[in-house]
Order: C-alpha cells, then sequence, then structure tokens
C-alpha cells in the first residue's frame, strides 16, 4: 500500500495518467471515495492517457458505462445507481474486463469482496479529504502488488 497527495485536480490526473500506461486486459481500477472527491478527474486522466488528450471522457453516472477503443480496450463504469450486484454484469462488466480492463467508481456496489467479481489482479484506490487537497490509498492485488512499485506521480 503506498499514498498520494494529491493537492488539485492536476495531480489527480497525473495519477491516473501513472496509471494507465500499466494496465492490461482483464485487470480493473477500483475507485472508492464520497462524492466530489476526484474519482471521475483520476478516471478522465487515465482514459486520456490510453486514448488521446482531447478525448471526450463524459462521467458515465446516468449511461453506468462507457466504452473506449484503446490499448488495451478500457470500461469506465460508475455503479452508484445500482441496487444488486448482479446488475454490473447486465451492463457489460465480465465482457469488459475478457476484452481489456474495468475503470470502477462505487465498486462498493459490487458487494463486500467486489475481488469475487472481478478478475485477480486489481488495484484499488481511496480518495479522501486532506486539507484542501486530496489523499490517494493506492493498494494492489494479484499483478499490481509489484506493479504499485512503478506507480509514480
Amino acid at each position: 500500500m503506498t499514498t498520494f497527495e494529491l493537492p488539485d485536480a492536476e495531480a489527480t490526473t497525473r495519477l491516473g495518467q501513472a496509471i494507465a500506461p500499466l494496465l492490461e486486459p482483464g485487470e480493473s481500477v477500483l475507485l472508492y471515495g464520497p462524492l466530489g472527491m476526484g474519482k471521475s478527474t483520476l478516471a478522465r486522466g487515465l482514459i486520456r492517457a490510453l486514448t488521446s488528450p482531447d478525448e471526450d471522457v463524459p462521467s458515465p453516472t446516468f449511461t453506468l458505462v462507457q466504452f473506449y477503443e484503446s490499448d488495451p480496450p478500457v470500461a469506465h463504469f460508475d455503479l452508484y445507481r445500482l441496487t444488486r450486484p448482479e446488475e454490473a454484469f447486465e451492463i457489460g462488466l465480465d465482457e469488459a474486463l475478457d476484452e481489456g480492463c474495468a475503470l470502477i467508481e462505487w465498486p462498493e456496489r459490487l458487494g463486500e469482496d467486489p475481488g469475487q467479481m472481478l478478475g485477480p489482479d486489481r488495484l484499488t484506490i481511496t480518495i479522501a479529504e486532506d486539507g484542501e487537497g486530496r489523499l490517494a490509498t493506492v493498494s494492489g492485488a494479484g499483478a499490481w502488488e509489484a506493479k504499485l512499485k512503478e506507480v509514480h506521480v
């Protein structure tokens, strides 16, 4: 486990950009934190690093998922409105992991142990207030235990 100080939105974006080149198909990034902590900002930085700097990256709050053609393909999920963990499969979580990687906001909607529904290679990021900025606590499972050492902001 490691922590990153995120004094502003640009630092949050840079964390997403630092994670992007390490992602591989079948992996997931789980983003925890209350509303307004910067989960979507981090997701936008990661997705734009995989696609293009001017990629339109809307929050999938109402669509629940946005798919992006990149290398690897990435699906951005916002599970806030789910009422049952199984609904994640109805909107394509398993397919996203078969074909690429998944970036998941509100993974707690997957139940007490999201790892049961996801592959073994996961990066978990919890963003919390830290004075005027934010603090990201990051931990890895599976391949991300070693890859986490390569993340520098």
